[in-house]
């Protein structure tokens, strides 16, 4: 089997449909197996796991890990932790024992699969799963708390909420909210697409980007019964496609990555009204850059002093923004190779030192060195994996 290039979610939805129902029990259906344990336990030289969701087409079988050494920045290959169908994005609970992963497929729907970590090896087990209301579920996250969990579908253009049980296990879902309108791109956006949702700093209210719409929606987190109540919107450039975003450490800003205009929007994060006002709308492309336009994960360093935005199409490249301190607008230091094709997600390391890259479509993971005091990057190693589209450190 040839691999396509630079699958998407539009793509991967119209490919299942036109293949059928084999292709969605063979490459789709929520499968979830625990892979069995080889006896290793995790080396005291590697006190992270990182573990790796896929795609599983080809030999991709689910969720892999690794042992990440922070003193080198290397990766040792841990094995597959466990077999699950497309466990495209992962979300850790505050407490460290539970691991959480979307099964993203389409019709009939999509699932939300609740993994236990075993501390010693790091093998993830199955607790339980739960229908994610919607296809093609894409994102997900936890509130501070550890009690209620957040689902989005982008495939329906939905948002689940589900309670965590004792033990880890997710309840049925406390609140399920579908989305309405499009953009003007009738390819992308001819419907509600919820491709990400948040828990603000304080736990008071979830933001959604929507790519369909061309919104990020907020909403009040009931946190005694799991409600989301609609709160108010940020509205983007018509035909921007918000995909992801992320906080800076103080509370303050808010940073957007749209993947349809491949744009960065900078928004003053009001935390008392929960509101969002616009600042600053840049480009994550080099200025010479004349390709296909698909931006995809954003990321604040831990310092707050850095931005990082990862572009695919043929730019394949990772862009440097500089913070300014006092008014959270950014300006461009650079931008890098992936080294690779695809970069959708990538992660920094706890210690801030290392950025790792996924680069979907060559199938790899690639460290660069992360300097602390100019944000750039430099390439460090390459680890083979196949399909990879999430990283999360545990």
């Amino acid at each position: 089997m040839t691999k396509p290039k630079a699958l998407n979610r539009r793509d991967f939805l119209k490919s299942a449909v036109a293949l059928g129902a084999g292709y969605l029990l063979n490459a789709c259906s929520r499968i979830v197996k625990p892979v069995q344990e080889e006896g290793s336990s995790m080396d005291a030289a590697s006190p992270l796991r990182l573990y790796v969701g896929t795609y599983t087409f080809e030999n991709a079988i689910g969720i892999y890990r690794f042992h990440f050494d922070p003193a080198a920045g290397s990766l040792a290959d841990a094995g597959p932790a466990l077999e699950s169908a497309n466990p495209s994005f992962l979300a850790l609970h505050p407490n460290g024992q539970y691991l959480y992963a979307v099964n993203e497929q389409g019709e009939p729907g999509g699932g939300v699969s609740a993994l236990g970590i075993d501390p010693q090896s790091g093998a993830l087990s199955l607790i339980n799963e739960q229908p994610s209301h919607g296809t093609l579920p894409c994102h997900l996250s936890i509130d501070a708390t550890g009690r209620w969990l957040f689902v989005a579908n982008y495939g329906s253009g939905s948002l689940a909420v589900y309670p965590i049980q004792d033990g880890g296990s997710l309840g049925e879902a406390s609140d399920v909210i579908q989305h309405e309108g499009h953009g003007p791109d009738q390819g992308r956006q001819e419907g509600p697409h919820a491709h990400a949702i948040y828990v603000t700093p304080d736990n008071r209210y979830v933001l959604a980007c929507d790519l369909g719409i061309d919104k990020v929606m907020i909403y009040r987190l009931d946190r005694e019964q799991g409600k989301l109540l609609p709160h108010g919107e940020a509205v983007l450039q018509p035909g921007a496609g918000p995909r992801h975003l992320d906080f800076h450490p103080n509370g303050k800003y808010v940073y957007v990555i749209n993947e349809l205009d491949s744009t960065l929007a900078v928004f003053a994060y009001d935390a008392e009204a929960g509101r969002l006002s616009a600042l600053q709308t840049l480009s994550t492309l080099p200025e010479d850059y004349t390709g296909p336009k698909s931006a995809a994960e954003i990321m604040v360093h831990p310092s707050g002093r850095f931005i990082y935005a990862s572009n695919r199409g043929q730019s394949n490249s990772i862009a440097i923004f500089a913070v300014e301190e006092t008014s959270g607008k950014l300006a461009l230091v650079g931008h890098v190779s992936s080294q690779g094709q695809n970069p959708r997600h990538f992660t920094i390391d706890p210690s801030g030192k290392y950025l790792l890259a996924a680069n979907q479509d060559s199938d790899s993971i690639v460290t660069f060195a992360l300097d602390l005091g100019t944000g750039h990057l430099s390439e460090l190693s390459s680890t083979e994996i196949p399909w990879p589209v999430c990283l999360k450190f545990a």
